[in-house]
């Protein structure tokens, strides 16, 4: 049986951990979705037992969704556009402000076919935003601790949305690993 998780290149058992260890901390999780259009939470909530760490999400697929919706400012998206490292930082904390979790992915980029705002078909930017309040091992920036991954991902709009939701749970994995139970 072909599952989400297989279909963009995971184990179940491997998303299920995760959200295990996440749990384990009493880490919850929200995200933003531009390029997936909302493939990031359904892969994480294909999970049973998902309800312990999931909040909910945003499908911020239009521009001005992202302002209205996930609060990212306006004037930022005017200035670099949709598709940047800042405007999926602002995702990731916007998302994890309107769902009351404690980290929040925000997911932007270009799946194709065609080029937006000056980035190539593959650019794909994947933030996380964690309110330093949550371990005491997070180093705060300005209240948060925070990262971000630009990718170039190569092959269809499937592969590139699914690479996207690859390294966003690569990244929620590296932070429970290098988070103190």
């Amino acid at each position: 049986m072909n599952t989400l998780s297989t279909y963009v290149g995971l184990e179940d058992h491997k998303v299920a951990e995760l959200l295990r260890a996440l749990a384990s901390k009493s880490l919850t999780v929200s995200v933003a979705e531009s390029l997936t259009g909302g493939l990031m939470l359904a892969v994480l909530t294909e999970i049973p037992g998902a309800s312990a760490v999931i909040r909910g999400g945003l499908v911020v697929y239009a521009t001005d969704l992202k302002h209205q919706l996930a609060g990212v400012d306006s004037h930022l998206l005017d200035r670099v556009g949709a598709v940047d490292a800042d405007v999926a930082l602002a995702l990731a904390a916007g998302t994890r402000r309107r769902c009351q979790s404690s980290i929040g992915i925000g997911l932007t980029g270009v799946a194709g076919p065609d080029p937006q705002d000056g980035k190539a078909v593959g650019t794909v930017f994947v933030a996380l935003s964690m309110a330093a309040d949550c371990d005491g091992s997070v180093q705060p920036r300005e209240g948060h601790y925070s990262r971000v991954l630009e990718l170039a991902a190569d092959g269809t709009r499937a592969d590139i949305r699914a690479a996207a939701v690859r390294s966003a749970i690569q990244l929620l994995a590296g932070l429970t690993q290098s988070q103190p139970a």
